[in-house]
């Protein structure tokens, strides 16, 4: 049987910093828990892989689809470098809190110490209601000695680079650069295969048992780029019914798009499966003769990279897709 656009249940993430906004915003079911601070919407890593909601293969987990399909699925360029090793990471995030201020390694540092992938990734603003700021990167030149002067006499913060944030906004966070989401944004990030996270900073905050939260300095400082961040807002203009580039990389290329109207998209030539979230609006989006699904603000649908087109249309006259895929 030929493969249709997949849906995946969420894996929802308590954290010290969630909140409810992604029942309160996207009508996703947290089961009554207060501080769901994260949605993996589209995850391969070890002991959480999503697993199909849709169609004849509900049930089966995203690591068994590659283990069947290979680049059927995945694009054969794509399972070529990276197997049945599924190489993105979707979430939603929603911060009740300010999040600890962290860096994620490179590919080669992540690969020496973990055996595992590095962490880079992308943000894009959904909601701007209780005006947030981020940090992304330091507002000077700085070094490791300076850095943990800073952090000695309690005035660290006083070298980050914050940014008041608008709905809409992107940004783009390399491995190296420090970073953290402060409270009252919500987020849709876009990332590398990978859970590490160095904890350089967390507020002196205590868990639910009353333990600090474990740090990981140590390992932070031959991570970190020191120099000053430049231009860590993307800049991009909407163009209504046509797809704007947001961010390219080696890992992924993210588009986002605002359509009034059905758009055709040809993905033949990517060679890879491509990511659609729904950030507004609702939308149906299949081939012109097979099965169509419907995606609503705050879902994630996988295309499969054998689904050479896609037909999109709106409901309800309007809706904003993000489209996420592998040069």
């Amino acid at each position: 049987m030929e493969l249709y656009p997949l849906k995946f249940t969420p894996i929802y993430k308590e954290r010290i910093w969630g909140g409810k906004r992604l029942e309160t915003q996207f009508g996703k079911d947290l089961g009554g828990k207060e501080n769901i601070g994260e949605s993996w919407e589209l995850s391969a890593v070890e002991g959480d892989i999503s697993v199909v909601s849709n169609g004849y293969l509900a049930g089966n987990d995203l690591e068994e689809l590659i283990e069947v399909y290979m680049e059927e699925l995945v694009g054969e360029k794509v399972y070529e470098k990276y197997g049945l090793e599924f190489p993105l990471l979707i979430k939603l995030i929603d911060a009740n809190d300010d999040l600890s201020i962290q860096v994620h390694p490179n590919d080669t540092i992540a690969k020496e110490r973990h055996g595992a992938f590095g962490k880079t990734e992308m943000w894009v603003a959904l909601d701007d209601s209780e005006n947030p700021r981020l940090i992304t990167g330091f507002n000077q030149d700085t070094d490791r000695e300076t850095f943990l002067n800073k952090l000695q006499d309690n005035t660290l913060t006083q070298l980050f680079n914050y940014e008041t944030v608008k709905k809409g906004d992107v940004f783009f966070v390399p491995a190296g650069r420090v970073h953290a989401i402060c409270s009252g944004n919500l987020i849709a990030e876009i990332q590398q295969t990978s859970d590490i996270t160095y904890r350089i900073y967390d507020y002196d905050r205590k868990d639910k048992d009353g333990n600090s939260r474990e740090l990981h300095l140590d390992m932070s400082l031959d991570v970190m780029d020191y120099k000053k961040v430049k231009n860590p807002k993307v800049s991009y203009t909407l163009e209504k019914n046509n797809p704007v580039e947001l961010v390219s990389c080696p890992y992924f290329t993210t588009n986002r798009f605002d359509f009034t109207k059905p758009m055709g998209r040809d993905y033949y030539q990517f060679d890879s499966f491509v990511i659609l979230m729904c950030t507004d609006g609702s939308c149906e989006v299949g081939t012109a003769n097979g099965p169509t699904e419907t995606m609503k603000k705050g879902e994630t649908v996988l295309i499969p990279a054998s689904m050479n087109s896609v037909v999109l249309n709106p409901i309800g006259g309007s809706a904003s897709l993000l489209e996420v895929y592998i040069v």
